[in-house]
């Protein structure tokens, strides 16, 4: 028997490039909120899983399919949140960066309903300079 928090299990059986097979983890009405003061036009909010799938084609493009996220952590937070810090890499107008993000879920009665993608304004490397 696993002692894993419900939710991490949950979010397990996402496979965010194959949003189709994870339907039943997200509630239908889901919304993934993204803040990046470096991508203004991406910012907002993407509504369903049709939003959600719209918001990663788009970082695919921008990115050239460079866009790989990779989890650092998953902490379960009470009974409705998650937090997952990632390290994500991509190359952006010609420039590889990494990026340390937050990604905050919330769920309610075992389905994904929100989600707040928080990119800091500076790349992981600007930030690891300063320590």
């Amino acid at each position: 028997m696993s002692n894993e928090h419900p939710n991490i299990v949950l979010m397990q059986q996402l496979d965010l490039g194959n949003l189709a097979a994870a339907k039943d983890v997200f509630a239908e009405d889901v919304v993934w909120h993204y803040f990046n003061p470096n991508l203004p036009d991406m910012q907002g909010d993407y509504v369903g899983l049709d939003g959600i799938r719209s918001f990663f084609e788009a970082i695919g493009q921008k990115s050239r399919g460079t866009f790989k996220v990779q989890p650092v952590s998953t902490t379960a937070v009470g009974d409705e949140l998650v937090v997952v810090q990632t390290r994500n890499t991509l190359t952006f107008q010609g420039h590889s960066t990494a990026l340390d993000v937050v990604v905050v879920w919330r769920f309610v009665d075992g389905r994904i309903v929100e989600v707040w993608d928080i990119v800091p304004g500076r790349p992981a490397e600007a930030q690891d300079e300063r320590r």
